[in-house]
């Protein structure tokens, strides 16, 4: 809170700053006694967040019911929050006006009185200084509204008179507070008991009427003294007619300024609807509407005075009967509303369709008890038309809140409108520039008629949407029989059997509206399949709705006198529909086994039935086909036709591939609801699928390079066939708005320049020959060898043949550019729509590899959809391409590489799968990005996981098992392997080469990742592949290369299931190998001046520390002394390096790795050195680290007794090679708390001088780990420090040391190591510095016990 001058109470001072100002007087005001918490509320109760504020509001109130009534908290408190009402930011005023109304509703001992005379006196007007006279309005305005808000104003006589004084006092000071007072004045006003009103009222409403018309809010006064207290006010002004022709013009005036006054929060004024409902109440609506809202506001051409008159019929329609809605609903308010909708379209523009729907909404939901009203609301709306197109649009949520009799009257009202359209009803209306470009010959009452009957079929079709309760089934069938009845059929003679017939057309229908209502049907028909899908008897009767209309067809074909096909069927059509039926009686007579098969059929039978009606020639092949299918699935033998019998191959196809032709074909269509009928057939007929019939589905996918895509299958697309009505309704609309038309003309401009740059950029040599003949037959070329300067001009006639010529030819040349446009455009067209059907045929592979993954045919999908992937990575960013590759690349990822079942039979084709497999690895190399290489190397790893869960079937097999029985249990995981179909010999070249080539080629696609998986997954062909990774450690290839190669040895070695496939001796021959290979690369260690060489020392110092790790786990006995002579030689070099500063970091990383090798050794790292090592971070550090550095938790005599100890290094050096020298505290908590892997990696380390030599050479020679475990204790597994029982260090280690395999590690066990310790301590004894040290790792020990 920063309030200026005017603030009295000052801020709380800290209590160690009063004795530093000397000038300021020491606590006026007794805030010390305060808490800081205390004043803390109020800081939060002035913050932006709400939550913020109310909580602290609410911990106020609870600390002052805590304290007593007359405490100096409450004093300070009401002060405060008095104090902020006048605040300087204008955000906090509001939340401490709010602070106070709690506060005074919470005590309700506290007179309001004296709190409004102490905002009163706060902020005087009268003596407040010129520059805070802002703030001191404000203050009192908030302070009025904070005792209206408590409640306790109205009940308070006193203070309600002296309040409304004081808002009558500031409705004067209009520049700053605007209406606010007078609106204060009004809501106060209109919560006070009529006696207090009356009493009231005189004092604050003048006797004059051009007063009360003088402003929105003395007439919101008057209306609502009318309301309350009409006796009274009637005794003040006498009788007052509002509504007469004289005051009419003055609440016009009055309402506008009511309009400008909410422009920016976008409401209805209070006073308008308080003025309708007097309008309402004397009964002169019709007077107030017609001359108040449409001759008034609307002819001021003000939108906002327009908003108004809109949120006024909106907030109107629950208090109007029916006949005032008719009223309100064909004036001239309604067709504004219209021409809004229309022209209100570009994104920066206010639309006031989403606020009238909420009206709509409300209305219809609060009036369900008559549907009447609903129905006359809904009626007007739709009534409003742009030249016969209804404004509102088809998909009209409001319409879900009408009660069934209200929906039902409004679908039979639409269906009339339909069958006989009433064009006279409607209220029609054209926009400015409709009326300007109007053409009588385009614009006639048959284009508005074909645009009403469209928007109505799509009404029809929409409201099924929304109908799921039973009780609207029949109203479901209604709509659903109406559009098949008007899609195909037409009346010849009535019935009462069909009530369809019954329905005379006032104007017939054209072609063009009956392929609305056509494409209309199948739209509604797959709304109801997604329905049933759903829900899975959505009829009564437990049938799918397709069913329904199935039989509804076939009543109309069976009533030939009165109905009529409009394309009618051929006998052979006919017939196919006779079978179609039978075949599904005998579809729902199968038993409950065959039940779900026959149920996707049944959708599928009754799909292409109700296509015959569409399209009969392709529908009726279809039926015959499926229904062979159908009973070739079920068993049966199926029964030839005649038509088909004459036509039958002797060697016909299986019927699974002729119905994936026929799916295939459905697929082709652009339907959602065929793609979901496919899809539930082929996931019942994927067990029977036959390679050929999978390879049909394959030429769709990856056609052939000599085969073009476009002989595969033919995609229809539905575009081409719009209803011309489409095209004309857009470009009326389009030509609505001005912006629009100059859009238009900016496109056909571009259009031009296009076809320009076009025509210059595409000229051929023909064309230029064509030209140059041209200018020379017209003599247009002049510059021969012997002609003079002066050209002689050409006549007017050859110059007027020459133009000519010259135009017809570039007219040629600008066809034969717009025809090469077009065939492009028709190809990139073609191949959209290629890339969609592909999408789509990808559905029946999603249901082949989630129903079927143990099929065989999956191991065929391998390479198509790689060919897919690779192909889409390719090929341009588009659309298609990119969902194209996301669905194929989830399909091979997630459904068939991680599937948890695969195929366990594959038969003879193992040596199909090792042909596969070694394509799929040569591939997977040869690509030219990683990521598309590694689609190919998953696909090798899932034929791995085939060929070893697949065994071989073999005479053999048995005496191979009695042979495993007996062998050794470290050749156990040898066995699954060996009776598996996967023979290492045969896949180990493969890898071996693809290895050699990643370890060998400058720009492979193959990664380590890769590799590194292949690892984990066979740990037996990893052991055949580790000697190619051991040979690349140290051969004459790249430093990149050799860095991969330890890389992968060093994440490979330390797994458990590597070390069971390797007995002890080819082990300890492996380690040997790998370790004279690193000693070989280590010999140049600390000269690589480049990166990847930087890097091949890291990562050889890595693998070098990991052998050293197996050797001591496995406490194998092996020769260390070459490596340990090789790196003490290494070592000035390195510190050489380091104290240069060259690649500080990966050199403080590489002396780091070193120093963990030479711990493996037997030899420590020098304790200067570390203490440089610390000491040269702590100079970079921040002022943070000075401050932690000040908190020293050394005692002083134990600091000078350590820098006595520092005068004789040699004497700890000499001791350092039987026990390591003793670091810091401080190090040896770093060293619990970090985690063993960077006990591995090593922590960063600092500068330092070279160590004496005599800490670099132990007294016995370094061989193994093994021979000094008598001299020392052994190092930890992961190279931390020595593991000693009185140190800190222990539970972490005993941690690490159980999460280690049990096989074939051991370590020093706490009970031995303790009496070597305590050993060492007495003969530390002779030592003072030893002593030190032993002392403090006493200390240590007593603080971990605590812990």
């Amino acid at each position: 809170m920063a309030e200026p001058e005017s603030v009295e109470v000052a801020e709380p001072v800290a209590p160690g700053e009063a004795s530093k100002s000397g000038a300021r007087p020491a606590d006026r005001h007794g805030l010390l006694k305060h808490s800081r918490e205390f004043l803390d509320f109020f800081w939060d109760i002035a913050k932006p967040q709400q939550e913020t504020r109310l909580e602290a509001t609410e911990k106020l109130l609870e600390y002052l019911r805590s304290r007593p009534k007359e405490s100096s908290e409450m004093k300070y408190a009401l002060k405060r929050l008095i104090t902020g009402l006048g605040g300087g930011r204008e955000t906090a005023r509001p939340c401490y006006s709010l602070a106070l109304a709690q506060l005074l509703q919470s005590f309700e001992d506290i007179p309001l009185c004296s709190i409004l005379q102490q905002i009163q006196e706060k902020y005087d007007l009268q003596k407040v200084k010129k520059g805070m006279v802002r703030p001191a309005l404000f203050g009192n305005l908030f302070g009025v509204l904070a005792l209206f808000q408590s409640g306790r104003l109205v009940k308070d006589s006193e203070a309600l008179m002296k309040s409304v004084k004081l808002l009558q006092a500031l409705g004067q000071h209009y520049n700053h507070l605007q209406e606010q007072p007078q609106k204060a004045l009004v809501d106060i006003l209109s919560q006070v008991p009529e006696s207090m009103l009356q009493e009231v009222l005189p004092k604050v409403l003048k006797a004059d009427l051009n007063s009360v018309l003088g402003s929105p809010e003395h007439l919101e006064l008057f209306l609502l003294a009318q309301q309350k207290v009409p006796k009274k006010l009637e005794k003040l002004m006498g009788p007052v007619n509002l509504f007469s022709d004289e005051n009419i013009p003055r609440l016009v005036t009055v309402l506008k300024m009511a309009a400008t006054s909410v422009k920016k929060e976008r409401k209805l004024p209070a006073v308008a609807l308080d003025l309708l409902r007097l309008a309402i109440q004397e009964d002169k609506f019709p007077r107030f509407w017609k001359e108040v809202v449409e001759q008034g506001l609307l002819k001021k051409q003000f939108w906002p005075a327009s908003y108004l008159c809109f949120r006024l019929l909106g907030a109107a329609l629950p208090l109007l009967s029916k006949e005032q809605l008719q009223l309100v609903m064909q004036g001239d308010l309604i067709r504004h509303y219209g021409e809004h909708m229309v022209t209100a379209k570009l994104p920066s523009q206010f639309k006031f369709a989403p606020e009238m729907s909420e009206y709509v909404g409300a209305f219809l939901n609060g009036c369900q008890d008559d549907p009447e009203r609903q129905l006359a609301l809904v009626v007007a709306f739709t009534s409003i038309t742009n030249q016969g197109l209804p404004v509102v649009p088809t998909f009209w949520r409001v319409t879900q809140f009408l009660s069934p009799p209200a929906l039902k009257g409004y679908v039979a009202w639409l269906r009339d409108m339909f069958v006989q359209p009433d064009l006279d009803s409607l209220v029609d209306f054209s926009t400015n520039n409709q009326k300007k470009t109007q053409d009588t010959s385009f614009h006639g009452p048959e284009r508005a008629m074909f645009r009403l009957r469209k928007w109505v079929i799509l009404r029809l079709v929409s409201l099924v949407d929304n109908l799921h309760a039973e009780k609207e089934e029949a109203l479901v069938e209604e709509v659903a029989r109406f559009c098949f009845f008007h899609s195909f059929f037409e009346t010849k003679k009535p019935t009462s059997q069909i009530p369809e017939t019954e329905q005379r057309f006032s104007h017939p229908l054209d072609s063009r509206t009956r392929e609305v209502v056509g494409s209309a049907f199948f739209s509604l028909l797959q709304t109801l399949s997604t329905q049933f899908r759903q829900v899975p008897e959505q009829t009564q009767d437990g049938r799918p709705w397709t069913y329904h209309l199935v039989q509804f067809a076939d009543l109309l074909l069976s009533h030939g006198r009165n109905v009529v096909l409009l394309t009618p069927f051929t006998t052979q059509q006919r017939q196919a529909w006779d079978r179609m039926l039978k075949t599904l009686k005998e579809l729902e007579a199968q038993s409950s086994e065959a039940k779900a098969k026959a149920t996707a059929f049944q959708h599928l039978l009754l799909l292409v039935g109700i296509h015959l009606f569409k399209s009969p020639a392709e529908s009726c092949d279809l039926l015959g086909d499926i229904q062979t299918c159908i009973k070739k699935s079920l068993g049966e033998k199926p029964r030839r036709t005649r038509s088909k019998a004459t036509t039958t191959h002797p060697q016909e196809p299986p019927w699974v591939e002729v119905l994936v032709e026929i799916l295939l074909a459905l697929l082709a269509q652009p339907s959602h609801l065929m793609r979901q009928v496919a899809r539930s057939v082929f996931s019942h007929v994927c067990s029977h699928l036959t390679p050929c019939a999978l390879q049909l589905i394959l030429d769709v996918l990856s056609p052939e390079e000599g085969q073009d895509e476009d002989d595969s299958v033919v995609v229809t697309d539905d575009s081409e066939g719009r209803p011309p009505g489409d095209a004309e309704d857009r470009s009326s609309e389009d030509g609505e708005d001005n912006k629009g038309s100059k859009d238009s003309e900016s496109e056909a401009e571009s259009d031009e320049e296009s076809d320009e740059e076009e025509l210059d950029g595409d000229v051929d040599q023909g064309f230029r020959e064509q030209l140059m003949a041209v200018l020379q037959a017209g003599k247009a070329l002049g510059g021969a060898d012997g002609e003079d300067d002066e050209a002689e001009e050409l006549e007017d006639e050859a110059m007027m043949a020459l133009d000519k010529n010259l135009a017809s030819l570039f007219a040629e040349q600008k066809l034969r550019i717009q025809a090469r446009r077009d065939e492009k455009n028709k190809l990139q067209k073609e191949k959209t729509l290629r890339r969609d059907f592909q999408i789509r045929v990808l559905d029946l592979v999603e249901v082949l590899v989630t129903k079927q993954p143990e099929n065989p045919l999956v191991l065929e999908l391998l390479e198509p959809l790689l060919h897919i992937i690779r192909r889409s990575l390719r090929t341009s960013s588009a659309k298609q391409e990119q969902d194209l590759l996301h669905k194929t690349a989830r399909i091979f990822s997630h459904h068939l590489c991680r599937s948890r079942h695969y195929c366990r039979s594959v038969g003879d084709r193992v040596e199909m799968l090792y042909a596969q497999l070694e394509r799929l690895v040569r591939q997977a190399g040869h690509q030219a990005d990683s990521s598309v290489s590694l689609y190919y190397f998953n696909a090798s790893l899932y034929l791995l996981r085939v060929l070893k869960g697949n065994t071989v079937v073999k005479s053999t097999c048995k005496a191979q098992k009695k042979e495993k029985a007996g062998t050794d249990a470290s050749t156990q995981p040898q066995d699954p392997e060996a009776a598996s179909c996967l023979d290492l010999s045969l896949v180990t070249p493969i890898y071996s080469s693809a290895l050699s080539s990643f370890l060998t080629r400058r720009n492979s696609p193959l990664t380590a990742p890769m590799f590194l998986s292949l690892f984990s997954r066979h740990p037996m062909l990893c052991k055949n592949l580790l000697p190619v990774v051991v040979e690349h450690v140290a051969s004459h290839t790249r430093p990149r290369h050799q860095s991969q190669a330890c890389l992968l040895l060093q994440k490979t070695l330390p797994t458990r299931e590597l070390r069971l496939c390797f007995k002890d001796p080819e082990w300890e021959q492996l380690l040997g190998q790998v370790l004279a290979k690193v000693t070989e690369t280590l010999r140049t260690l600390g000269e690589a001046e480049t990166k990847p060489g930087h890097q091949k020392e890291l990562s050889s110092l890595e693998l070098l520390n990991t052998v050293f790790r197996s050797i001591h786990h496995e406490k194998l006995t092996m020769d260390l002394t070459a490596v340990l002579g090789l790196l003490q030689g290494q070592q000035p070099r390195l510190q050489q390096r380091l104290q240069q500063g060259a690649h500080s970091a990966g050199s403080s990383r590489l002396y780091d790795l070193y120093w963990q090798a030479m711990k493996f050794l037997g030899v420590q790292r020098p304790k200067s050195e570390k203490k440089d090592a610390k000491e040269v971070p702590e100079a970079t550090q921040g002022p943070v680290s000075m401050k932690r550095k000040k908190k020293g938790f050394l005692p002083e005599t134990k600091k000078r007794k350590k820098r006595e100890s520092e005068g004789a290094p040699q004497e700890g050096a000499a001791i350092s090679g039987d026990q390591p020298p003793r670091t810091s505290k401080k190090k040896k908590k770093k060293k619990t708390k970090a985690p063993a892997r960077s006990q591995v990696n090593g922590a960063p380390a600092a500068k330092s001088p070279t160590p004496d030599p005599a800490a670099l050479s132990p007294r016995p020679p370094a061989k193994t780990p093994k021979l000094q475990k008598k001299r020392r204790p052994l190092p930890q597994v992961n190279g931390a420090s020595p593991v000693c029982p009185e140190t800190p260090e222990e539970p972490a280690a005993k941690k690490r040391q159980k999460n280690l395999p049990q096989k074939g590690i051991s370590g020093t066990s706490p009970p031995s190591a303790l009496p070597r310790k305590r050993s060492r301590l007495s003969l530390a004894s002779r030592s003072p510095s030893l002593l030190q040290s032993g002392a403090k790792k006493k200390g240590q020990l007593r603080k971990a016990q605590k812990l």
